[in-house]
């Protein structure tokens, strides 16, 4: 499997030089160059781990990690060349999972990674994220986040939007939403499922997702 590693670094001459150590390693790193959409660029590249800065134009990046601990547990590393014990200690509390001090060693950097990646991924088997259209399904909270907006779903509204985004570019039939809706309630009838259907759309469209699910009539719906 080739891990893929976002770098939210503003030098880009670091940037760059991480990309390619990290390439000779065999992960797959993309750096961020708009440091105003920066969970555009998390949403856009799905990644395995985040190389986080510090110091970062616009917002820092304990602003960033706190708005990705909103919808992913994805490992984050931050690096900074303000090693004191209190940036350090606010980096873990912001959500980091480890801190490296520049100037780094790359290959200690590389150790690192490997280290989280294989706790993360090989040993707890977390949940990849679902992301579509920049939306992207917080698999733990019952939320999707959209262009920094949280949206809270019901149960059943999550349950729909969950099996429709991991079967995406497929029609899922009703009959099978149902399936999935009977899993959290006694009974649920054709009329249940199209109001659930119905109430997801008006809080998509109201950040903007419109005809984010599509009907297929007589058949079922697809994300579109």
């Amino acid at each position: 499997m080739e891990y893929r590693v976002l770098i939210v670094e503003d030098d880009r001459g670091i940037a760059e030089a991480l990309q390619g150590h990290l390439a000779q390693w065999g992960l797959e790193a993309k750096a961020v160059t708009d440091f105003r959409h920066v969970m555009d660029a998390f949403s856009s590249a799905r990644p395995h781990l985040v190389l986080m800065d510090v110091a970062l134009p616009f917002m820092s990046g304990y602003h960033w990690c706190a708005e990705i601990r909103k919808v992913s547990s994805v490992p984050v590393i931050f690096i900074s060349s303000a090693s004191d014990n209190m940036n350090i200690i606010m980096a873990m509390n912001m959500g980091g999972d480890d801190f490296i001090a520049k100037p780094f060693d790359p290959d200690v950097l590389v150790a690192k990674i490997q280290a989280l990646l294989r706790r993360a991924y090989d040993y707890a088997g977390a949940a990849p994220v679902l992301e579509h259209r920049g939306a992207v399904l917080d698999t733990g909270e019952n939320a999707l986040v959209y262009r920094e907006q949280r949206i809270d779903l019901t149960k059943n509204e999550y349950r729909i939007l969950l099996t429709l985004m991991q079967n995406r570019g497929k029609v899922v039939s009703r009959e099978r939403l149902m399936e999935t809706l009977w899993q959290t309630d006694a009974f649920v009838d054709e009329n249940t499922l199209t109001v659930n259907v119905g109430r997801l759309r008006r809080k998509l469209d109201a950040v903007g997702l419109t005809d984010f699910i599509a009907t297929k009539f007589g058949v079922g719906y697809s994300i579109g």
